[in-house]
């Protein structure tokens, strides 16, 4: 097993000016000595990673991190700037750059070791000792723990003690400290986590408080022992992904908020969860959040965690949509659209008779429909109040298709399910029923309320609104219909795989959720669709067209922006608009708006949801959909050509790769010329 890192892996003049340039220099390093095999691939995994979330910390450090399969064996790479980079720090640049690689299936024994570093970056003499450090050697050997003034014993002592001293008893003393449990962990759960949980322990010896963490990390997590759980007077997640198993911290004052925070500001999360230990607020199990994409801090407004809620349902709905819906345009193109009359499969299926396949797969995919409503409401309530949300949804989302309320009603039930649940979860409740609120008590009262408010109360409203939509939508004609393609183009268009993106995708596939859509219905499909297309293709078009006004990695990425971009997968064109969105994303949202506007003027229909070019024969008027297609693609690749030519060359860029000053490591930093 080689070592983490060696002198040959160390940059004491690291002279790059952006985090890309960084990464690149000391990546490279990492190529010589043969523990990266492919640089760009691995620099894109790295740029991935940062777009999560900026790996800036306090302190003057930078850590780009990440897994990748282009990695053979944990290595860590280690520069000093003398000028400072930004990595996206609160108190300015970094001076002390680590490049932490980890293959993808990298084994525990290294992730612990780079989990150690994470922690010694807590450690002021360690950081002190690496800046004064006179020869790459001595850096080495320093991160590598072979000095005693940073060794990684050095580090974990004081975790073990505190650890000792909270599991030594649990019965209550009157004169003990005060008890806290922490949980942290980060997308990439390589260093943050570590980082977040060293600092934890450090502010709670400070303030006299007694802190054991659980980091959930890459190398897997050993669940605190229940006992000092029961013991422990709060709660702190510190977490960018969803806490495993976060029932065993129910019925305690609890502090939940992003891991960067527990980083920067732990004393402050100690002593907030301490006051409301105090106040006696035990809200660990009814605090809304959303449990599959909650991040960041925990003081976020209404209007952001009211997104998150509806993307969780539509995160969960989407993949039903893609089955269901393929499924259901495969029926067709295998039996005619005469098909959906066709007589249950059980009754009478013909297995050398093409239309008993077609009808087998169109009644498949209407049972997958089915599930649409009640999964969107489902987990919309599930993102408000946790697993207890789930029974309330999806009866609220059956009633909304009952009553024919529709995809609006699976909105307003989901909302409803989550706010009943948190409401029901904040009422004090005796400590002998808290152990059926769960199994009984929440679900029989939510469902119950939640059933009565859509039977009797707004359900009739909704289901109107729901048929006027409808009945709008199949009235569009001539301009209206084109308007209403451009607008659904440029909201395609505008965030690439966002909230606002998103928002338009979910309009389009609520239309053809049903079993007989209407005619406008599909012409929306497949106006989203081909908007959405767009972009990817724009960009891989102009990386072929004018290739010098990219980068490598750009015209690396471009290259797979073919595919993904025919794959109707908008993200692919993210990594042009990170670099460059103030020529990417007009140019895109012009783009986007013609081929929406061009697809509904040709009246092309679309059944299936997803699926691309690889579905032409499922949509009707293929030919001017692909025409409609391709004038956007030509219209961003276009303006994105003239944008980028009109910028001046960034200073020095003699004999840099063609191109180099056109990327993100070039333009971090530095103002975009318009």
């Amino acid at each position: 097993m080689s070592d983490l890192i060696t002198a040959e892996l160390v940059d004491l003049d690291l002279s790059a000016e952006t985090k890309e340039a960084a990464a690149r220099a000391l990546a490279e390093r990492m190529v010589a000595q043969g523990r990266v095999t492919d640089l760009e691939g691995f620099l894109a995994d790295v740029a991935a990673r940062e777009a999560q979330m900026p790996t800036g910390l306090d302190g003057g450090i930078g850590i780009p991190h990440c897994r990748s399969e282009h990695v053979t064996e944990p290595t860590l790479a280690f520069g000093r700037s003398a000028t400072g980079i930004d990595f996206g720090a609160a108190d300015g640049p970094a001076d002390l750059v680590f490049l932490i690689a980890a293959p993808a299936g990298a084994d525990d024994a290294h992730l612990t070791i780079l989990s150690s570093l994470a922690r010694q970056l807590m450690n002021t003499a360690f950081t002190d000792a690496l800046r004064s450090a006179g020869d790459a050697a001595a850096a080495a050997t320093l991160v590598r723990g072979e000095d005693a003034g940073g060794s990684e014993d050095t580090v974990a002592a004081p975790t073990a003690a505190s650890a000792g001293a909270a599991t030594g008893s649990t019965a209550p003393e009157p004169d003990r400290p005060f008890r806290v449990v922490a949980v942290t962990s980060c997308p990439t759960g390589i260093a943050h986590t570590y980082m977040a949980a060293e600092s934890l322990e450090n502010a709670g010896r400070e303030a006299g408080v007694e802190v054991v963490v659980e980091t959930q990390g890459s190398a897997g997590f050993t669940r605190l022992d229940p006992a000092v759980i029961a013991a422990a007077d709060g709660v702190i997640f510190a977490h960018d992904v969803p806490v495993r198993e976060k029932d065993r911290f129910a019925g305690k004052p609890t502090v939940d908020t992003g891991v960067k925070a527990a980083i920067s500001r732990p004393a402050d999360l100690i002593a907030e969860v301490r006051g409301k230990a105090e106040r006696g607020e035990t809200t660990a199990a009814a605090e809304p959040g959303t449990p599959v994409e909650r991040t960041g801090d925990g003081g976020e407004g209404y209007a952001t965690k009211l997104r998150k809620w509806l993307m969780s349902g539509v995160s969960y709905m989407v993949p039903f949509v893609a089955a269901g819906g393929l499924l259901i345009a495969l029926g067709f193109a295998i039996g005619g659209y005469e098909i959906n009359e066709a007589p249950s499969v059980m009754d009478h299926f013909v297995w050398t008779q093409a239309a008993s396949w077609g009808a087998l797969l169109f009644q498949i995919g209407g049972v997958a429909f089915g599930f649409l409503v009640p999964v969107l409401a489902g987990y919309i309530a599930y993102g408000m109040a946790d697993r207890p949300g789930l029974v309330p949804g999806f009866v609220g989302g059956a009633i909304s298709l009952t009553i024919n309320a529709g995809f609006l009603g699976g909105l307003a039930a989901g909302l409803i399910a989550g706010g009943v649940v948190i409401a029901i979860q904040k009422a004090r409740i005796p400590a002998a029923l808290r152990g059926i609120m769960p199994v009984v008590v929440i679900p029989l009262i939510s469902a119950a309320v939640v059933g009565f408010l859509m039977f009797v109360v707004i359900g009739k409203p909704i289901a109107e609104a729901q048929k006027g939509m409808t009945d709008w939508l199949n009235g569009l004609t001539g301009s209206n219909a084109v308007l209403l393609g451009a607008l659904l183009g440029l909201m395609m268009c505008f965030d690439l795989g966002g909230p606002v993106n998103k928002v338009a995708y979910t309009f389009a596939t609520a239309g053809i959720a049903v079993a007989n859509p209407g005619d406008s219905a599909m012409k929306i499909m497949a106006a989203v669709m081909a908007a959405g297309m767009v972009p990817p293709l724009a960009m891989a078009l102009a990386t072929t067209v004018r290739g010098k006004l990219f980068n490598r990695t750009e015209r690396e990425n471009g290259k797979a922006a073919w595919v993904l971009g025919t794959s109707f997968i908008s993200e692919g064109a993210i990594p042009f608009a990170a670099a460059d969105p103030l020529r990417v994303i007009p140019a895109s949202m012009a783009g986007g708006a013609v081929t929406g506007a061009l697809s509904m003027a040709f009246g092309a229909t679309l059944r299936a949801p997803h699926g691309g070019i690889f579905v032409v024969p499922l949509i009707g008027n293929p030919f001017l959909y692909l025409v409609a297609v391709a004038a956007g693609v030509c219209v961003t690749a276009a303006l994105v050509i003239v944008l980028k030519g009109l910028r001046k060359p960034a200073p020095g860029a003699a004999g840099a790769d063609p191109g180099a000053g056109t990327g993100p490591a070039a333009r971090a930093g530095e103002p975009v010329a318009v």
